[in-house]
């Protein structure tokens, strides 16, 4: 394996390789193991809760927080940032950082949908429901990789106490998401929690890997490839080489 190639497998790769099995099986124990013990057996008494005590204005304000979690939400906002970054640091690092924290949950989600097979809450659900497992919610785990990444990115770079302090109240955007996607009967408690796992795993995964000081991600640049560099000998023309 190249220099470059090699680090990232052990890195990264292996690491989120394990964090999906790690849910694969979590997942399992929740639908056929553990299905019928507490708590697993009286969880949806939250969902009952919230669905028996709607209200409009609670209601308008669930779609918000569903919206900020949404795929392309999700994508739009970390696109911006990590050009934001890139123009306002000019280095890579903290741009891949959260690019990779992001894709990386959402690759543990897709997959981990695929091999568990969960019903959704059995209350009147506010939003369609894709095509996908209950278990675990994408709209928890993409906020919470996205907003609690920003937040380790402009902690680590804001200089005054009450600045990191405000820096680190972005971490409140996927709790309010996961509270409006239980509220609007989409994902079983369960389901959040195991999205916070999620997330977390991911995040420190990518600081360990990419916003270490002690990993090298310097991006090596290539100059321009012309005949006068291939030649061991180059040619003597009387005058000054260039």
């Amino acid at each position: 394996m190249s220099t470059f190639v090699k680090p990232a497998f052990t890195r990264i790769i292996l690491p989120v390789a394990g964090i999906l099995v790690l849910m694969i099986g979590i997942g399992l124990l929740v639908t056929h193991v553990l299905e019928h013990d507490w708590p697993f057996s009286v969880e949806d008494g939250v969902n009952r809760y919230f669905a028996g005590h709607r209200t409009p204005d609670e209601t308008g304000v669930s779609w918000w927080f569903s919206f900020i979690g949404n795929t392309s939400s999700v994508i739009t906002v970390t696109a911006v940032m990590a050009v934001v970054l890139r123009l306002t640091l000019h280095r890579w690092r903290e741009s891949i950082f959260l690019c990779l924290v992001v894709i990386a949950q959402a690759l543990v989600f897709f997959f981990t949908t695929l091999a568990i097979d969960r019903q959704r809450p059995d209350v009147q659900r506010l939003d369609a429901s894709p095509p996908t497992s209950s278990f675990p919610s994408g709209h928890t785990s993409a906020s919470f990789a996205l907003y609690v990444g920003l937040a380790v990115l402009l902690a680590s770079l804001a200089r005054p106490g009450w600045l990191k302090a405000l820096c680190w109240l972005l971490v409140l955007v996927p709790v309010a998401v996961a509270l409006g996607r239980l509220y609007r009967g989409m994902h079983h408690p369960s389901d959040v929690i195991s999205s916070f796992l999620n997330g977390t795993l991911c995040l420190i995964v990518m600081v360990r890997g990419v916003l270490s000081p002690r990993e090298p991600w310097k991006i090596r640049r290539l100059g321009p490839w012309s005949p006068s560099h291939s030649s061991a000998n180059p040619r003597l023309t009387g005058t000054a080489t260039s």
